[in-house]
């Protein structure tokens, strides 16, 4: 295999990777059963005079079976931290202890298990477009080089990595699909 077809399929599977990355980080902020700090990453409080992340004023740790606890660094955001998590579409009702936040995860029910999976197959579906997108591209790129004055590539070897840039882009369907199972799986899981 000649070497640009070595980087084009090197830089494919960069961007996919990043793509499955990103999949996986929306799926943390899905609720389950189990509780997860990952839950209130994507929460911006007003802090500072401006929307911060929580992990900037904050730190949030598993405080046992259906309990996250919120520490906050800084006493004058305390409030805000609360607004933010009570805000955030979780359902979530923080208690507020000093500098720490209780946030009790009620059980979830079955019309919310499947608002979540519905929300984790828009996720997927975000990602099967960004990888099919990705594909374009190598396409694109394969096509350029059939047509570049300078290397050409012959309409064989044109089809053959047009045929790899098609396997990758199925592994990678195969994978975002597999997420989304396990995924659903876990938020079926009572």
């Amino acid at each position: 295999m000649p070497e640009d077809i070595k980087a084009l399929k090197q830089d494919l599977t960069r961007r996919m990777d990043s793509t499955m990355d990103l999949l996986k980080k929306e799926f943390q902020g899905l609720r389950t059963s189990r509780p997860s700090p990952a839950l209130l990453e994507p929460i911006r409080v007003v802090a500072y005079g401006g929307e911060v992340p929580l992990s900037q004023v904050a730190n949030v740790q598993v405080g046992g079976p259906g309990l996250l606890v919120v520490q906050v660094w800084d006493k004058s955001v305390v409030k805000s931290v609360e607004i933010g998590i009570r805000d955030s579409g979780l359902n979530l009702n923080p208690q507020t202890e000093g500098q720490s936040i209780r946030v009790p995860l009620p059980p979830l029910t079955q019309e919310r298990r499947n608002e979540l999976i519905k929300t984790a197959q828009k996720y997927t579906e975000g990602a099967k477009v960004a990888i099919r997108g990705v594909r374009r591209d190598g396409m694109e790129q394969v096509k350029a080089q059939e047509k570049d004055k300078k290397a050409p590539i012959s309409q064989d070897d044109s089809k053959k990595w047009q045929e790899e840039v098609q396997k990758l882009t199925d592994q990678y369907i195969k994978n975002v699909e597999a997420a989304l199972a396990d995924k659903e799986k876990d938020i079926r899981t009572v």
